[in-house]
């Protein structure tokens, strides 16, 4: 029990503490239009995407401010959203594909500018790799609060185009048939999922960033029926396993403060996926069985 008091005491584990939570609720609210939108996968290229854009912010102007290598970060990210959506719309090739083979490109192109700082003379890339795999212990009072203020900005969007994205999300056809311009929801609504991930990679890298924004919704989605309480769910799933996987790695010596939230986000996912009522596999397999038994009673031994 000290320990833990200690632990909840110290200013520190505050801070991280603090970030992963609002990382957390961030991608649990954006991460459920994008897994309604079935664009999942979004997420994962585009935190690919914004690796070389982090290096090239640094060599171009010597800087590892965050809010520096975010920007550059946001700028890739957003490039290879667009490229995505126009060759998904001004071609044959399927949403998957453009997304795998950007992602690719923008990946592979950040791992040689990361080699290429290596060979530049008093270039020290100290503190890049970061944003690949995240390093949340690193979060520092002003990184928490320049979270906090894009979050909030961020999550203010989503409460005024509520019903627009609700729609757009649900029903897109009829949206427009209505009158609500697809195109710019869509832009919005990418822009939207865009800076939430830029916002987490510093927590939990390129790497594992797409988990940290689909696995809350795909929870959440489980134990849901509506679409306010899906993203209530998912952002308290997401705040909770931040806490929780700062908690963890703390306790414990060694242990990566990003990929352990990523398990335990994935924890709850699981569970959720297997005992949900009504969705949950295990629940749907037991309701099987037991209208399977009410049939033979009902029916006698002919069924």
């Amino acid at each position: 029990m000290k320990t833990l008091i200690s632990f909840l005491s110290d200013y520190t584990f505050q801070t991280v503490a603090l970030g992963s939570a609002l990382l957390g609720i961030i991608s649990g609210v954006l991460g459920s239009f994008a897994v309604l939108r079935r664009q999942s996968l979004l997420g994962d290229g585009v935190s690919h995407a914004a690796l070389p854009g982090v290096v090239m912010a640094f060599l171009l102007t010597g800087s590892k401010n965050t809010e520096v290598l975010l920007l550059g970060a946001l700028l890739t990210g957003l490039a290879a959203t667009f490229l995505v959506t126009r060759v998904v719309s001004h071609s044959r090739i399927r949403f998957d594909s453009a997304l795998a083979l950007v992602m690719s490109v923008f990946f592979g192109l950040g791992l040689v500018l990361l080699t290429y700082t290596q060979r530049v003379p008093n270039a020290n890339q100290a503190g890049l790799k970061r944003f690949i795999y995240g390093q949340a212990s690193t979060l520092l009072q002003r990184d928490v609060t320049l979270m906090a203020v894009c979050g909030t900005v961020l999550l203010f969007f989503v409460v005024l185009f509520w019903k627009e994205f609700k729609l757009f999300s649900f029903d897109s056809e009829f949206a427009e048939t209505i009158g609500f311009g697809i195109g710019g929801l869509n832009l919005l609504l990418s822009l939207l999922i865009v800076l939430a991930i830029i916002i987490g990679l510093q927590t939990v890298g390129v790497v594992l960033m797409s988990a940290m924004l689909i696995a809350p919704a795909v929870a959440a989605r489980q134990w849901a029926n509506r679409l306010w309480l899906m993203v209530v769910l998912a952002a308290g799933v997401g705040a909770l396993s931040g806490l929780a996987g700062t908690l963890l790695s703390s306790a414990v010596p060694g242990l990566p403060t990003g990929p352990v939230i990523v398990v335990c986000v994935t924890a709850m996912t699981v569970f959720s996926i297997l005992f949900a009522p009504g969705r949950g596999i295990l629940h749907r397999m037991y309701l099987r069985k037991k209208n399977r038994t009410r049939l033979k009673l009902e029916g006698g031994p002919g069924l």
